[in-house]
């Protein structure tokens, strides 16, 4: 079985990683035992995937892929954007975060918006970049307990229930980080 590291300490991205990459030993940072936070200074989504793949790529010289990922809010010019983990500051919250969002969209009637996924993915000799992307709106409250961060917020087009209220099985078929991670592993199966 080929290993890949997945340079991630959020636990719920493992596991949704995890159920695509079945023939692949799928490793996150917990799991070779890379307890450091990398700090995400970038100021896209890009620069902080490739930030961290790099970073762990130097110390282990294996095969490594990172993600970052952001809401993007019509709304809000594409806010928050880069940076979604930390929109109502530090510590990273998701209650607050959400909050947030919903007091920023209070009296909004356009509730379009985004999540958008890049995953950058080192070797040796390669490096390289995959996005995902779906489209959707905001609900108006919080609803659903499932998944994390602003899924139960986010209503993906063609749905009318939360990617917090969606069983995950639904989630995955259509999530952003889903679309990018289909990329990449298209990729690395047209390398058997």
């Amino acid at each position: 079985m080929k290993e890949l590291i997945f340079a991630t300490h959020n636990q719920n991205k493992v596991d949704e990683i995890k159920m695509i990459f079945k023939e692949y030993g799928i490793k996150s940072l917990a799991e070779i035992d890379y307890r450091e936070e990398i700090d995400e200074t970038a100021q896209t989504l890009e620069g902080n995937a490739l930030l961290k793949a790099n970073y762990i790529f130097e110390v282990y010289k294996t095969p490594v892929f990172a993600d970052d990922s952001g809401l993007e809010v019509e709304a809000l010019d594409g806010a928050p954007g880069v940076y979604s983990a930390r929109y109502a500051g530090e510590p990273k919250n998701h209650e607050k975060n959400n909050a947030k969002l919903l007091s920023a969209l209070q009296n909004e009637t356009n509730r379009k918006a985004q999540f958008r996924t890049v995953i950058a993915y080192i070797t040796k000799n390669t490096q390289l970049c995959f996005e995902g992307v779906v489209t959707g709106t905001i609900a108006t409250e919080i609803r659903g307990k499932g998944g994390f961060g602003y899924d139960p917020l986010f209503i993906p087009d063609g749905y009318t229930k939360t990617f917090g209220e969606l069983p995950r099985e639904v989630k995955l078929a259509c999530s952003h980080r889903s679309n990018a991670m289909a990329k990449l592993y298209t990729h690395l199966k047209s390398l058997t």
